[in-house]
């Protein structure tokens, strides 16, 4: 039995572990859970998981109150309240759910305890890919992913040999705005982009698919987990969102993880560590694989996926710049502060104006996301010219 540590219990993907965890409580058990902002949550929660021992609370009243009210759980909240409820707990593994750059030193310490990290949180590696791929080197912890895209990938790599793979397919909806052009995007308004064509996620990771930022994100992703060059990674537009990704071979065969689009399928193959029964299907053209719908990925229509390259190329600092200056433009637009076409502008802007560190530490991109944040907040606070 894994004891298992769910950090974003009440977002999205940490409601449909909740459900895994439910219906199979011979392999789980839960021993300690983190929430945002959504604490009516966390009683119902409590209710159905009386092996929980540990929450993490960001509202430090509601963290008060809550240990008054269950004197026998150990309550965090605070700055470093995350990484205290990682270190206490006896958690043989950690689901991180979590959204953004809060994500990071979770996983950090997730495998400085040796622990299995279970990771839907791409900031993770989109901002620390060789700070966390240094630490697996050297033999702390496991990582499975989370995100549909590379569980897919994952799966297609365990069934062909990996000489023979000439490119990753990374498929992506085009979000809400697919069919728009470039220049009808000034008047998109947050209403508009909080809907998503196939997918059910929360603001940020919407309209990051809305941009296309998720999928520049993904590439740094496929790029630290599978070690694979950046610029073999193709992204394809993909309507219906069944094929989560695929292999190229060379000898033309693509091999692709087909499915409806939900993720209780890609969080049960992290959380039972690639033992889930899967198949991966074997076509000669993308168009066998069903009445599906693909299209050629258009950079100028999405800079924001060359703008991820660029930043993973650049190595260093790049990527945490472009991520801080993302979440910030998102709120801002979200907001009403700049236009949803300005998102991906800022971030470049931002990111030419940061000189690059090389070689991090963690504790350097800390300093460095928040003087971004910072930056962006007050540069574009009143829009952007």
């Amino acid at each position: 039995m894994r004891k298992v540590l769910l950090l974003g219990a009440s977002g999205n993907i940490g409601t449909q572990s909740l459900d895994i965890f439910e219906a199979d409580r011979a392999s789980f058990e839960l021993v300690g859970i983190s929430v945002g902002k959504q604490t009516d949550k966390v009683e119902p929660i409590l209710e159905r998981f009386p092996s929980i021992k540990g929450v993490y609370c960001i509202d430090e009243g509601f963290a008060g109150d809550l240990k008054k009210k269950h004197p026998e759980l150990k309550v965090f909240s605070g700055e470093n309240g995350l990484s205290e409820l990682i270190r206490s707990s006896d958690a043989d593994m950690v689901e991180n759910a979590l959204v953004g750059f809060s994500g990071l030193v979770p996983s950090v310490t997730t495998l400085e305890e040796n622990k299995i990290l279970c990771l839907a949180n791409k900031e993770s590696l989109v901002v620390a890919g060789d700070i966390i791929n240094k630490l697996l080197d050297e033999g702390h912890g496991k990582m499975w992913p989370i995100d549909s895209e590379h569980v897919a990938i994952a799966k297609c790599f365990s069934k062909v040999n990996k000489d023979d793979v000439v490119k990753i397919l990374l498929t992506g909806s085009g979000g809400a705005f697919r069919n728009l052009k470039l220049n009808e995007l000034d008047n998109v308004t947050p209403e508009m982009a909080l809907h998503h064509p196939t997918w059910n996620m929360g603001a940020k990771i919407t309209i990051d698919s809305d941009t296309m930022m998720n999928k520049g994100f993904e590439v740094i992703e496929a790029h630290h987990l599978f070690h694979y060059d950046v610029d073999k990674v193709e992204v394809i537009l993909h309507d219906e969102s069944h094929l989560h990704s695929a292999l190229v071979l060379k000898d033309g065969t693509i091999v692709g993880d087909v499915s409806a689009p939900d993720m209780h399928g890609p969080i049960a193959y992290a959380l039972y560590e690639g033992k889930t029964p899967f198949e991966v299907f074997k076509v000669k053209k993308l168009q066998e694989f069903g009445p599906y719908h693909f299209h050629k990925f258009d950079p100028e229509r999405y800079p924001a996926v060359p703008l991820c390259i660029k930043a993973l190329k650049m190595g260093g600092t790049a990527t945490a710049v472009v991520n801080a200056a993302n979440e910030v433009a998102i709120a801002l637009f979200l907001e009403g502060k700049i236009r949803f076409s300005d998102i991906v502008k800022v971030n470049e802007m931002t990111l030419n104006h940061f000189a690059n560190i090389m070689n991090p530490t963690l504790t350097t991109l800390v300093r460095i996301d928040k003087e971004v944040r910072e930056y962006v907040r007050a540069t574009y606070e009143k829009g952007v010219n």
